[in-house]
């Protein structure tokens, strides 16, 4: 590709000729190859421009930097941006060249994961060639690849993009993190729609506050999202308001969901233990609807997504019968197995209050006996959380186990005493695989586990190296012992 098709991204003031190939776009100068465009991004733990002088020796054709980044002595052109990320991602856009007809992207502090992957079973039901990319991987027709960045960074995004398209997908759901968004990783990608699940505490260890980690979020819809352009945004959350006027006052076409919503209204839901019966008021009509799925968190992603998919031309009849095909996202109150007595253990995904609160309460209605939850904290993060995580743990469970999560580089110990500061009566357990175990020998019957915290992951991350480990796994392995 001619450096000169990049003309509007990065500008001719730098008086750099355009007549010569690029041959490759980066931020990592592990991965300068001869011709390429390397972008000096300033990260949190190292800035690109370090490496500027060996991306040069490499062959780079030319750095992209900030205005005011120092290169030090350059042997290649230097080509000044005022946002280094952002160009990064438009240039990767260009470069990489085909997207999906039909791109959609979800924020919100939990429920992203199932919203995508809801979007696509969806589509798929309608007959289309549809994608999923998120926490839990890529998902698409012939490709089931495992993944562990919620938003990749723009190259990857990009590349992968093309590759979906030109195997023939037309449709694809993708989450949008606030990292991701504030990092400018999903510029360039071309929506026709976006939703909105929830926001509660998390990233506070990279967000200053709450009302920045809104912002971020909120630069799908006032930013990327094209005017007019459908914003589904679920309507019963308290920060339901304030994402509505966002996206009002970027001029899209608001549709809410939920029990407060105008464009799917959820009217009444009866709980089972695995589905629940829901009357959805949609397009003038009443639509019953039975969902495979447990938990009212997965009934309100599930309006989202299908928002989602009407918005993007599925029919209301079509979309309100695939929910009835609906398969949970891996890691999400996912029922791994039962106890001879009939105690479910469930896996979930649940690293931050709101998410574990949410799951504890969700198989509330349905637990005759008593919940166990299993979990502990990440390492690295947000230190803030961890009590607050005890607490909802204790008041809502009836047996809490305090275990590692990813304790990373901190102290496994001081991550469980913080927690159990605030988590009276709870057991602490550090070993995972011993907790696990510990908590399926308590099952009887009427109870339900819940092992929370690393849902779909397959390693645990301690100190600087990553040991295999499933949840999944370990609950089976437990759940086969118990009867033995």
């Amino acid at each position: 590709m001619r450096f000169s098709e990049f003309a509007d991204v990065l500008p001719s003031e730098n008086s750099l000729s355009g007549a010569f190939d690029v041959a490759g776009v980066t931020s990592d100068s592990r991965h300068v190859a001869p011709g390429a465009l390397f972008f000096a991004v300033a990260g949190s733990k190292a800035d690109g421009a370090a490496y500027a002088a060996d991306a040069a020796r490499k062959g780079a054709a030319a750095i992209v930097a900030g205005l005011g980044a120092d290169l030090g002595p350059l042997t290649i052109p230097a080509i000044r941006v005022e946002d280094p990320r952002r160009a990064l991602a438009l240039v990767a856009a260009r470069f990489y060249g085909a997207q999906p007809a039909t791109m959609v992207a979800v924020t919100g502090t939990s429920g992203k994961t199932s919203v995508a992957s809801f979007t696509r079973q969806i589509w798929e039901y309608d007959g289309l060639a549809a994608a999923s990319i998120g926490t839990t991987g890529v998902v698409a027709p012939g490709r089931n690849d495992y993944g562990s960045l919620t938003t990749p960074d723009p190259v990857a995004l990009h590349k992968l993009l093309s590759e979906l398209a030109t195997s023939g997908v037309t449709h694809a759901a993708m989450e949008a993190s606030s990292h991701g968004l504030d990092q400018r990783r999903l510029d360039g990608v071309r929506l026709a729609a976006a939703g909105f699940t929830n926001l509660g505490r998390d990233h506070m260890d990279y967000h200053p506050t709450v009302e920045d980690y809104l912002n971020a979020k909120m630069r799908l819809f006032d930013t990327l999202l094209p005017k007019s352009a459908p914003a589904v945004i679920f309507a019963d959350d308290p920060y339901s308001t304030p994402a509505i006027k966002a996206a009002t006052a970027a001029g899209l076409d608001v549709r809410t969901v939920g029990r407060h919503g105008d464009f799917l209204q959820l009217k009444r839901v009866e709980h089972e233990r695995y589905r629940q019966r829901a009357e959805i008021a949609a397009g003038g009509e009443i639509f019953e609807v039975d969902l495979p799925l447990a938990g009212d968190f997965q009934i309100y992603n599930a309006l989202v997504a299908v928002g989602l998919a009407i918005s993007t031309g599925v029919p209301f009849a079509k979309a309100m019968k695939a929910l009835e095909k609906l398969k949970g996202a891996s890691g999400r109150l996912e029922l791994v197995g039962t106890t001879p007595t009939g105690a479910p253990a469930y896996v979930d995904y649940a690293h931050k209050p709101d998410a574990l609160e949410n799951v504890l309460s969700s198989v509330r209605p349905f637990t005759t006996g008593r919940i166990i939850v299993v979990f502990g904290c990440g390492g690295d993060r947000d230190r803030g959380k961890r009590p607050i995580m005890g607490e909802i743990a204790t008041r809502l469970a009836d047996v809490t186990i305090v275990t590692d999560d990813n304790p990373r580089s901190e102290v496994p110990a001081e991550i469980r005493a913080a927690i159990m500061a605030a988590a009276p009566g709870a057991i602490e357990i550090g070993d995972r695989r011993e907790a696990i175990h510990e908590a399926v020998s308590m099952l009887k019957a009427g109870d339900t586990l819940i092992v929370a915290g690393k849902g779909h992951e397959e390693g645990q991350t301690i100190g600087a190296e990553t040991f295999p480990f499933s949840d999944h796994d370990e609950v089976r392995k437990a759940l086969k012992e118990w009867s033995a």
